[in-house]
């Protein structure tokens, strides 16, 4: 499955090929509780088809219609929420406010080509557009490259959001915990890879949208070149195999590096790295092992839930190590 920023600029893309007004909504600030954050799309074309969620549902029926029937000539700011009476009316939630920028890409399919060429080829970029407040035509949205303090945010009259390539998973092992990895893992928008030199596991393997690297998991690492949105799992209970993509992937950029097994299995594998591959103690604590939140699984798709609630929280910049500390959190059956 494709990343929403890319799925999202895609349909705004084919309805201006297709000759129909197409406005992009951005959310560019919220108050209160917000059922999507900043930065969030929604692709309105005016034959009524759209793409993306800017609240979960609850403005969006409003929204489509005026886009549908009045779509905008030029860049606007629009609020949802603002009393009482709206808020209930639409069913934000605990007092939640939207302003939402509605954009129209009439004569912007260059910019959205360049975006989507952007997130295709792995790189992130910043766009920005400034919203006149006159009768002037606006200026037209820049793109740079992404710097590491860029976020999503509206300065004044001045609206950047940050469009990055899709997120990666490299999985080690194709056995039964990785096939319900991959496909949950599909729907939250990864690019899933899938590694594991053993004949009978590769010939079994059976799930679609993922891709086979080929060799073994210390190759499979150095290919795939990890960033900071790449994560890799290793799961094959070997640590023979687990070991390989681990002594690569801990020297990444990869935002997470997980283990199955349990606290003595991960325990023990510390300790190998430290003594015999001379592993520093900040490198090992970026090992996430045992892999997974501590949600008492025990079947392959808990485990594999357990995982990727790990990861989300990550994505979404909440570290709960310290909320971890000191409990038995080991989400797969290996309990040795």
């Amino acid at each position: 499955m494709q990343s929403t920023q890319l799925e999202v600029l895609q349909a705004a893309l084919k309805g201006l090929q297709q000759g129909f007004d197409v406005t992009l909504v951005s959310v560019v600030k919220t108050y209160g509780t917000s059922p999507r954050p900043v930065g969030s799309l929604l692709t309105v074309c005016s034959d009524g088809s759209f793409f993306g969620s800017v609240s979960g549902g609850c403005i969006e029926d409003d929204l489509l219609q005026r886009l549908v029937d009045n779509p905008p000539q030029r860049v606007a700011i629009t609020v949802y929420g603002e009393s009482e009476k709206e808020r209930h009316h639409f069913g934000l939630p605990c007092g939640g406010t939207l302003e939402l920028l509605l954009e129209p890409l009439r004569g912007c399919e260059s910019d959205i080509e360049a975006l989507i060429d952007a997130i295709s080829t792995r790189r992130t970029v910043t766009r920005t557009v400034v919203i006149s407040g006159t009768d002037e035509d606006d200026v037209a949205p820049a793109l740079r490259a992404w710097h590491t303090d860029d976020k999503p945010e509206l300065r004044g009259n001045v609206w950047q959001n940050v469009f990055g390539p899709v997120w990666r998973l490299l999985i080690i092992g194709a056995g039964q915990t990785s096939r319900y990895l991959a496909e949950m893992a599909n729907a939250l928008g990864y690019r899933i890879f899938i590694c594991d030199p053993r004949p009978q596991y590769r010939e079994s393997w059976r799930v679609e949208d993922t891709e086979f690297i080929a060799g073994y998991p210390d190759d499979a690492v150095r290919e795939l070149q990890p960033d900071t949105r790449t994560a890799i799992v290793a799961l094959t209970h070997d640590p023979k195999l687990d070991d390989l993509a681990l002594l690569e992937a801990l020297n990444s950029r990869a935002f997470y590096v997980g283990a199955l097994g349990s606290f003595n299995t991960n325990h023990n594998r510390r300790q190998r790295l430290l003594e015999h591959f001379d592993f520093t103690e900040a490198q090992v604590g970026l090992l996430r092992g045992p892999v997974g939140l501590p949600i008492g699984s025990k079947t392959p798709p808990e485990i594999a839930l357990a995982v990727l609630a790990e990861l989300t929280a990550l994505r979404n910049g909440i570290d709960i190590n310290a909320q971890l500390s000191g409990r038995d959190n080991t989400p797969a059956d290996d309990k040795s």
